[in-house]
């Protein structure tokens, strides 16, 4: 087993001690409640802005209660077809300086990481998935349904009908020339990421397995989504849709984050760690996701957004704690939710955590990770550490981003000192305090820290010959 009186032999004694802080639950000003929602009116303002009333409904709607997939899958695909509506409105723009080489390079790389967290959830699918097998023996190609086709694989003896989502934007993006290519890559896309998927998405993609169709349109609903494509505002900036269209496609991915993380937690009370580290992995890919739309404000043009910024009103409080994502209910949650996968780790361990602050967590972490004996719960416990890093390079990010496109000042504490950015000040605001926190799992950390001293220590003294140490 591993000799935890090691440190007692080491010559120098270079190994970190855990400290009182290192032993508690969770870091000091990590809670939950820590995170403080902007005030009511700004909230209010947010939700109804981007219509997030209506937009919850058709993200939280079921129609196929027998499947468990669809409360992750239709937001994800909600936010995919608002992709398609928003490669319309970059390539649409008539100012002349639009950065449109980049914006279609943003925004079709955008639809194709989308199309690969999508292609892995389906993945995951449990079943039964609404789908229609179209298949020449059962198969008809119906009156009504113009975008069917018919085709026939060389050395085939029966043909394919494929069918088309109607309601889809992406079949029309193909059809215009200012989108053909893009329409194509995300096709190809499709067709790609869903090769180890039971289905296909059905929205235009070439379908060269003869997979059976997803019910796309009774799932998606895309035309209810694209009626809530005006904003309340009818206001005379052309960075008004972008901002609007960027952010309702940033709330279908915390939605589906939300169901992404209720998952992991399931699978860790049902104690399947190896698909709870592939869902934990996935929300880590979320994060990564969010943060990439988030940078899309990067290419609105600064004179038309700040414009917008005032006629929106836009603007930290004396609180700091205003900051424009901070007034999403739903990202609040989903990042406290998070934040809170720590207190699964004694759970996962199958340890308790010590009354009197001993490092009963830390040993059980080490004794895991030396003895390799149950490698799915090593596997989900990198993905808790890895999506703590996901979370704050968001915050972190964000906070660059609120910089870049609005000036310092908005992103620090209106009411901090001048001497705030000296190294000896905390920092004051929330954005700063996301990244600049102590680790969530700092029982994980230590582990890996003691680990690594350990292994150092049997390197320069030759004890235990083997490389591997024993793991005993």
């Amino acid at each position: 087993m591993v000799d935890l009186d090691w440190k007692a032999k080491m010559v120098t004694p270079k190994s970190p001690k855990l400290s009182d802080k290192s032993r508690q639950s969770g870091p000091p000003f990590a809670r939950a409640g820590d995170l403080v929602l902007a005030s009511a009116a700004a909230t209010l303002a947010y939700e109804q802005y981007f219509r997030l009333p209506e937009l919850s409904k058709l993200l939280g709607g079921r129609d196929f209660p027998e499947w468990k997939t669809e409360s992750l899958l239709r937001p994800a695909l909600q936010g995919l077809e608002i992709t398609f509506r928003f490669v319309s409105i970059v390539l649409s723009d008539t100012r002349p300086y639009a950065n449109r080489h980049e914006w279609r390079r943003r925004v079709e790389a955008l639809a194709l990481h989308q199309i690969e967290l999508i292609g892995a959830i389906c993945e995951e699918d449990e079943g039964p998935a609404p789908i229609a097998d179209l298949g020449c023996a059962s198969g008809v190609l119906a009156r009504d349904r113009s975008m069917s086709e018919v085709w026939k694989a060389p050395g085939a003896t029966t043909s394919v009908v494929n069918r088309t989502s109607e309601g889809s934007l992406l079949p029309r993006l193909a059809s215009w020339h200012k989108s053909e290519e893009v329409a194509a890559k995300i096709a190809f896309a499709v067709e790609c990421h869903m090769r180890r998927s039971p289905f296909t998405l059905g929205i235009g993609e070439p379908n060269l397995a003869g997979k059976p169709n997803l019910e796309y349109d009774l799932l998606c609903h895309p035309a209810d989504l694209h009626a809530l494509k005006k904003t309340p505002l009818d206001l005379k900036n052309l960075e008004n849709q972008t901002l609007f269209t960027t952010h309702q496609i940033l709330e279908c991915w915390v939605f589906a984050a939300r169901e992404v993380l209720r998952r992991v937690e399931e699978k860790i009370e049902k104690t399947e760690f190896q698909r709870s580290a592939a869902y934990c992995w996935l929300l880590e890919r979320i994060w990564n996701l969010l943060g990439e739309i988030e940078d899309l404000h990067l290419l609105m043009d600064p004179d038309d957004f700040l414009r917008l910024k005032s006629q929106l009103a836009i603007k930290a409080s004396e609180s700091g704690s205003a900051a424009f994502c901070f007034r999403s209910k739903a990202l609040l949650d989903l990042t406290r939710s998070t934040k809170d996968l720590r207190r699964r780790v004694p759970q996962v361990l199958g340890v308790e955590v010590d009354p009197t602050g001993g490092p009963r967590v830390q040993e059980g972490a080490m004794k895991l990770y030396h003895r390799k004996a149950d490698p799915g719960k090593i596997h989900l416990l990198q993905a808790f550490q890895a999506t703590e890093g996901a979370v704050k390079r968001f915050f972190f990010g964000y906070r660059e981003l609120v910089v870049i496109s609005m000036g310092s000042l908005e992103a620090k504490d209106q009411g901090a000192c001048d001497g705030a950015y000296a190294a000896a000040e905390q920092p004051r605001d929330q954005l700063s305090q996301m990244f600049l926190e102590p680790p969530y799992f700092p029982s994980l950390d230590a582990a890996k820290t003691f680990l690594g001293e350990y292994w150092q220590y049997h390197q320069t003294t030759g004890l235990n010959g083997s490389e591997n140490g024993d793991r005993s």
